[in-house]
């Protein structure tokens, strides 16, 4: 019985004794829980530097962690195993995530470099007032493609890709939202279209474009157009601008039928155990060297005006990325269809990838 009251002693002290190495190795690296702050992005969705500029700035250590898709971004906060101070989600998911009372409102006067953001990209449908988000970048999703490949041949339509000379050229991204409604916008449907009929309608589009698909891929779609494995590819811009910058002869077309504009936001999860630095971080980001050189890096447009006078003529004039008026009143926006019809689009999304099978 001594022995084991002994025992307990023992391992009593070194409990307290590791308890108080780990606290001191925590204060030594920063991470000590008024200082820590969890990111949760997108991969390869911010330039590293200026995390650490953050961090030399604020004596804030940034946790950084990724996602590859909004719903798994979602459920991970829904479960609360981690305490996110920062998510980075688009518009449907955001308002998603508000109806499920998983973000906190921003205190917009810790924020002063809100007015940084070009008044277009503020206030929209998905977040009246940016009562729960704070623009961080936009984008069409589009089409690339390599003439050198197809001999000359442009493409400037969704139509284009039910092409029959194009046989195992076309790459498309992993997303359903995307590609069941690329085949919506090919038959002149909204992109949020909830009808039944015109759901199947396109998915039976989307089975016989098989025959030109070479494969259905996640990030390496960059990799496979930039090493010419394949002519074409349906993806989001910003993936496209990294393309053309390691390839020259690839282009980028926003189809005339339209296409989706989607826009990725700042929130502050109700996970969030860091809010006031969380408010740092957001404001850092938009602090108008900070969002330039973001964009540099990242390749997508960014919806911060001040930034623009710091970032090169060749990306802001770009009109493929920095679209006129008369081209983005062709685009629209994800809303969140709810539960029943998003089930509905992945599911034929599924089909359809099972059918090429």
């Amino acid at each position: 019985m001594k022995s084991l009251s002994r025992g307990l002693i023992i391992i009593l002290v070194l409990s307290v004794v590791l308890l108080l190495i780990v606290q001191k190795l925590n204060a030594t690296t920063g991470y000590t829980s008024g200082n820590a702050l969890t990111v949760y992005n997108w991969g390869d969705y911010i330039d590293a530097d200026l995390i650490e500029k953050f961090e030399k700035e604020t004596g804030i250590k940034v946790v950084y962690e990724t996602f590859d898709s909004n719903e798994a971004m979602m459920t991970k906060i829904q479960q609360g195993g981690t305490n996110y101070d920062i998510a980075i989600p688009s518009e449907y998911m955001i308002d998603k995530m508000k109806e499920e009372d998983l973000l906190i409102p921003i205190d917009h006067t810790k924020i002063p470099n809100l007015k940084n953001i070009d008044s277009r990209f503020l206030n929209l449908s998905f977040d009246p007032g940016n009562t729960y988000s704070i623009p961080y970048f936009w984008g069409t999703v589009g089409i690339v493609y390599n003439p050198k490949m197809l001999n000359g041949k442009k493409i400037t339509s969704w139509e284009d890709l039910w092409d029959k000379d194009l046989k195992s050229e076309i790459l498309l991204i992993d997303g359903a939202r995307e590609i069941i409604g690329m085949s919506l916008n090919s038959l002149h449907y909204s992109l949020n279209d909830k009808n039944h009929q015109h759901l199947r309608q396109a998915k039976e589009k989307l089975d016989r474009l098989t025959p030109n698909i070479k494969a259905i891929v996640g990030d390496e779609i960059r990799m496979l157009i930039e090493n010419r494995e394949a002519a074409i590819g349906v993806l989001w811009s910003g993936m496209a601008a990294e393309i053309m910058w390691e390839n020259e002869d690839v282009q980028y077309v926003v189809p005339k039928e339209g296409s989706n504009l989607w826009f990725d936001n700042m929130v502050i999860p109700k996970t969030a155990k860091n809010i006031e630095g969380a408010h740092k971080f957001i404001n850092f980001m938009l602090e108008a060297k900070n969002a330039a050189q973001n964009t540099e890096y990242v390749g997508y447009s960014t919806p911060n005006k001040a930034a623009m006078k710091y970032l090169p003529k060749e990306i802001t004039e770009d009109k493929r990325f920095y679209l006129d008026e008369k081209m983005t009143s062709k685009l629209e926006v994800y809303e969140n269809l709810g539960q029943k019809s998003l089930a509905e689009y992945n599911d034929l999304f599924l089909e359809f990838k099972m059918h090429r099978k």
